[in-house]
C-alpha cells in the first residue's frame, strides 16, 4: 500500500490544499493530512480544532486521514512508515523553499520522496492568511474552503 503524508499548518484548510489531496490519491492508497506545527505562525484553531475540521471534511473518503505533529516531518514519516511527502507548488514563489525542504528531508531520511503537485490555476493566489485576512474584513470566504470548513469557523465564530 502506497502512503503519503500531506503536511501543513491548515489553518484554515483551503480548496487549494483540497484539490492537490484529491490528485494525490490518484497516485497514494492513503493520505495522511498532517497537521504540523509551525513556530513561526500563530494559528487561529489548535492543532486538535483543525483534525477535527479535516475529520469532518473527509468522513467520506477512508483513504484520507487526520492526525497532528510537532516534531519534524521525517520523524513522523521514519515512525508511521511513509516513504512519500506531498506538496503543492504555486507560481508565487513556492519553488525555492520547498526545493529546500525536500532536499533537507531527503538527507535527514534517504528514503523519503518529496511528490510536488502544481497547483491548479483557480487556486494560485489561495492561501491561508490570504483567507483569514479576508474573513477578518467581513468579506465571505465561501469560494475558497470547503464547505464543512466554513461552515465550522462560521460555528466556532473564529477568525
Amino acid at each position: 500500500m502506497k502512503r503519503a503524508i500531506y503536511p501543513g499548518t491548515f489553518d484554515p484548510f483551503t480548496n487549494g490544499h483540497k484539490d492537490i489531496l484529491m490528485r494525490s490519491l490518484s497516485v497514494f492508497d492513503e493520505v495522511i493530512i498532517l497537521v504540523a506545527h509551525n513556530r513561526n505562525k500563530k494559528p487561529f484553531f489548535t492543532a486538535d480544532e483543525r483534525v477535527a475540521m479535516l475529520e469532518e471534511t473527509f468522513k467520506d473518503e477512508p483513504r484520507v486521514k487526520a492526525d497532528k505533529w510537532e516534531g519534524l516531518i521525517v520523524d513522523y514519516a521514519k515512525e508511521n512508515e511513509i516513504s512519500s511527502i506531498i506538496r503543492g507548488l504555486r507560481p508565487t514563489g513556492d519553488f525555492e523553499a520547498e526545493f529546500q525542504m525536500g532536499s533537507m528531508n531527503k538527507r535527514l531520511y534517504p528514503e523519503i520522496e518529496t511528490v510536488f503537485f502544481i497547483t491548479e490555476r483557480d487556486n494560485y493566489y489561495v492561501s491561508s492568511s490570504l483567507v483569514k485576512e479576508i474573513h477578518k474584513h467581513g468579506k465571505l470566504i465561501k469560494e475558497f474552503v470547503p464547505d464543512t470548513i466554513f461552515n465550522w469557523i462560521n460555528k466556532k465564530g473564529k477568525v
